[in-house]
């Protein structure tokens, strides 16, 4: 059977390729050219290092390609399987990156991945399968999947470390359904073993990235590099704290995120951590970190597999960012639609724009976006909460 593979050039792509073949696939591999780098063509790099300039997530020279996109049609190659570049450059700026941007710009933390998995990533390889006659689908991600009263379910890999389920809450029933994830039983070292012991030696010990892929450094320099306009306008909004005193300046709210500690530029005799953010006010209340503390978060947009098992478990987690804790809770929608989700323990640093994903077990069973939390005493109050 066909099976499309998204192949990044790296580690863990490059080990679904060959698990593939072993187990009998036709494997077709699929690349896809999102954003440019200057570090991503250190092959074009001139004599004294200088690497190719690149704009607005282009680079100069358009006949030039990525180290990556030369990394997996080496592969390719190698194993003699057939090979296709997709350049969505173009969306990928108008999407994704336009997402990035606007969220920081009204106050809220993004999580990118969310989206482009969801809106970019697994709609354009479920496209390209469908034209390449592929029924099943295949990527690196360190997770499972599993059958369960109807419904095909994302597990957690079985390394914890590695675990990504977080990043694909979601992606489509009917997406997921075609999907196979070889390495979800695996861990990393694992994988760099049994590269190795392929043949592939120096594919085997290739770094891996954890940035946001069309970021190069500090996320803040990006925004001022795209959005030089909103950098200068904000510049100059106030340090609050909690009762509404002002306590000094700051850079503008699309350059802070809740629960930032580092790098605020005051000195107040005692730590002070970002508790909320006002976009349209341009003010940062700061406060202690017990503030950031709460068992209380109202969130929005809840996708469920199964709306039963987030609204009536009561082995139902949420974990409210990637590599944090599954948290036991319960979910009751409100009337205007949102969700309050109540935890056992207290989380912390409860950022608007990143997402709360539910699990039963190591099973997900839904997702939502963290709104914004304005309002959520009152709300408790009439809930006598």
């Amino acid at each position: 059977m066909r099976i499309l593979v998204a192949m990044s050039g790296g580690v863990d792509s490059s080990a679904v390729c060959l698990l593939l073949q072993e187990q009998g696939y036709e494997v077709v591999g699929m690349t896809m050219r999102v954003w440019d780098l200057p570090r991503q063509f250190a092959h074009a790099a001139t004599a004294d290092g200088t690497l190719p300039a690149c704009a607005q997530g282009q680079v100069a020279d358009d006949a030039l390609e990525p180290d990556f996109i030369l990394s997996a049609r080496s592969l390719a190659e190698r194993l003699g399987i057939e090979h296709h570049v997709v350049d969505v450059r173009e969306e990928f700026r108008d999407t994704v990156v336009r997402y990035f941007l606007d969220e920081y710009e009204t106050g809220r933390t993004p999580n990118p991945c969310v989206l482009c998995n969801r809106a970019f990533k697994f709609r354009l390889l479920a496209e390209l399968a469908d034209r390449l006659g592929c029924p099943l689908m295949a990527t690196g991600h360190y997770v499972q999947t599993q059958e369960h009263n109807g419904h095909t379910y994302l597990l957690m890999g079985d390394d914890v470390r590695k675990d990504q389920s977080y990043f694909l809450w979601r992606v489509p029933q009917e997406v997921l359904g075609r999907m196979r994830f070889p390495l979800g039983t695996m861990a990393k070292p694992d994988v760099r073993a049994y590269l190795d012991r392929c043949g592939f030696a120096v594919r085997a010990r290739q770094a891996e990235s954890m940035e946001v892929c069309f970021v190069e450094n500090d996320y803040r320099d990006f925004l001022r590099q795209q959005r030089p306009a909103t950098a200068a306008r904000v510049d100059g909004g106030y340090f609050v704290d909690t009762g509404g005193k002002r306590l000094g300046t700051h850079h503008g709210v699309p350059f802070y995120t809740v629960g930032q500690r580092k790098g605020l530029g005051i000195a107040l005799g005692q730590p002070a951590y970002v508790l909320r953010l006002n976009a349209e006010k341009n003010t940062i209340v700061l406060g202690s970190e017990t503030d950031l503390s709460t068992h209380h978060l109202l969130v929005e947009h809840l996708e469920c597999v199964s709306r039963d098992e987030v609204l009536g478990s009561e082995a139902l987690t949420v974990r409210i960012r990637y590599h944090s804790q599954p948290v036991a809770c319960r979910v009751q929608i409100l009337d205007d639609g949102r969700c309050l989700v109540t935890t056992s323990q207290s989380v912390s640093a409860v950022s608007p724009g990143q997402s709360a994903v539910f699990y039963i077990g190591r099973r997900l069973v839904g997702g939502a976006i963290i709104a914004s939390q304005r309002g959520i005493g009152g709300i408790l109050a009439a809930m006598d909460c």
